[in-house]
């Protein structure tokens, strides 16, 4: 069983995985490859000149599998409740995890059709969200979304630092005390 299991590997997904693995908790991300970010040429990311959004993508998940998180490219089609947590099937195979961390970007189907309340978006085009609190839960116990889908703005930058902020909250909760990931250089 995988302590958290993000759906997405998009910015939201990709960051989520990076803190999520780096702390040592058991990391599955299960990627559809349907990021619009794949469609992106980014020119205004903090620390970024220019980079094209399958370079983005790509480079996050390289990070997430260095720090151990399992990168699978799966349909998810429905996550139903467990004993010990959530079981995650998707069209190629099944999954099992403590916590379930929705990163569908522009993409509330899923969380709609699992029982997650979901509400109108803000952003432009994107039609539907998931209703979540400022830490990311959602109203079913174990589920949480970050990024587009959680209705914070389809910028990378936001996103990406989305998703960290809810992989963090889950951390916590997972370890039962706020959880702090800050390396600091060598001198």
């Amino acid at each position: 069983m995988y302590d958290i299991a993000i759906i997405g590997a998009g910015t939201a997904g990709g960051s989520a995985a990076i803190f999520a693995a780096k702390s040592g908790k058991k990391t599955i991300v299960i990627d559809a490859d349907k990021s619009m970010t794949k469609r992106a040429w980014i020119r205004n990311h903090y620390g970024i000149e220019d980079i094209t959004g399958p370079e983005l993508i790509e480079t996050g998940k390289t990070q997430a599998k260095n720090f151990g998180a399992e990168i699978v490219q799966d349909t998810v089609v429905n996550v139903t409740k467990t004993d010990e947590g959530f079981k995650v099937e998707g069209e190629s195979g099944t999954y099992e995890a403590k916590h379930v961390i929705l990163a569908t970007g522009a993409l509330a189907a899923l969380a709609e059709k699992i029982g997650v309340n979901t509400k109108p978006g803000t952003e432009p085009r994107i039609k539907t969200i998931v209703d979540a609190g400022v830490n990311g839960k959602t109203n079913i116990d174990g589920i949480w979304a970050a990024g587009t889908v959680a209705g914070v703005s389809v910028h990378t930058i936001i996103t990406a630092g989305d998703g960290a902020k809810v992989a963090i909250n889950v951390i916590s909760e997972l370890n039962g005390e706020r959880y702090v990931d800050h390396d600091v250089l060598k001198s």
